[in-house]
């Protein structure tokens, strides 16, 4: 039996490039981080907002579920590794909050896709072939060898991916994980959002 999926919504970045607070950003109608957690929280018995601790009381973040930095680590990993500490039963689907082409059919192809032997499974990135760790599921015993790989000094998610055993699929749509860094990169997205040939 697969252990139970809890949703991951990576929301502790500084939004350096942006320059304003990238879960606040408005795609759909709502704050992006809202938007990602319902997406998540529709495949996922339990969802959880993954934060720094000077971020755990902003109004936006201190609405929904949390899971605080635990680690010392920076970046990423550091939200992936503290929900694998915190909830160690669960496997988690894990998905940054600065995706917003994302879809619900490319989380169920994920989630139908899963491999749970493997430690985690994720799709190949559309522009290198690389798993791509901020929309990919990782399970129970990916906590060893994570801790281990932090331990040695390392914090790259992508590339505790690629040296492990993961399961990589083929992504349903090329810009379905594009992410948005940059103001002029935001004005694009909602264009092409807006646009009526959007899916």
């Amino acid at each position: 039996m697969s252990a139970p999926l809890y949703g991951l919504v990576l929301a502790g970045g500084a939004s350096t490039r942006m320059r304003r607070d990238k879960a606040a950003l408005d795609y759909h109608g709502k704050p992006q981080l809202q938007w990602t957690f319902d997406l998540v929280s529709a495949v996922c018995e339990r969802s959880f907002v993954s934060v720094r601790a000077d971020q755990a009381g902003d109004a936006l973040r201190n609405q929904l579920p949390q899971i605080v930095d635990r680690v010392s680590v920076g970046g990423p990993i550091a939200g992936i590794l503290s929900a694998l500490l915190t909830h160690r039963e669960a496997a988690w689907l894990v998905l940054a909050c600065d995706l917003p082409f994302v879809d619900s059919a490319t989380l169920r192809h994920l989630l139908l896709n899963r491999d749970t032997a493997r430690i985690g499974t994720a799709y190949r990135s559309a522009h290198d072939g690389l798993p791509e760790p901020l929309c990919a599921i990782f399970e129970p015993h990916a906590l060893g060898p994570m801790e281990d790989f932090v331990a040695a000094g390392s914090a790259c998610p992508r590339k505790f991916l690629t040296h492990s055993q993961t399961h990589t699929l083929e992504l349903p749509r090329a810009d379905a994980l594009d992410n948005v860094n940059t103001a002029e990169e935001w004005a694009a997205a909602r264009q092409a959002l807006s646009s009526p040939l959007a899916s």
